[in-house]
């Protein structure tokens, strides 16, 4: 019985790192297909440019201040 045991934990580290990389690799095409979520990570990459647009102008102006963007907005007063 001990016999038997040897091969199979043996095994145990390749085969569970085959299966691991199959599951993964199953994964990442069902994240690939395009759906609304496109769409609006388009309409935020294009507001987003914008700021920067106009953060850009505002320090070519020379004006300085408190910029606030929302919940993930930093206080750099």
């Amino acid at each position: 019985m001990a016999e038997l045991l040897y091969p199979l934990a043996l095994l145990a580290c390749p085969l569970g790192m085959g299966a691991m990389m199959w599951i993964m690799m199953r994964g990442s095409k069902s994240t690939a297909t395009v759906g609304p979520e496109s769409t609006s990570s388009a309409d935020e990459l294009t507001r987003l440019r914008a700021e920067v647009d106009q953060l850009r102008a505002g320090q070519q102006r020379g004006e300085t201040g408190n910029y606030s963007t929302g919940a993930g907005s930093v206080d750099r007063g």
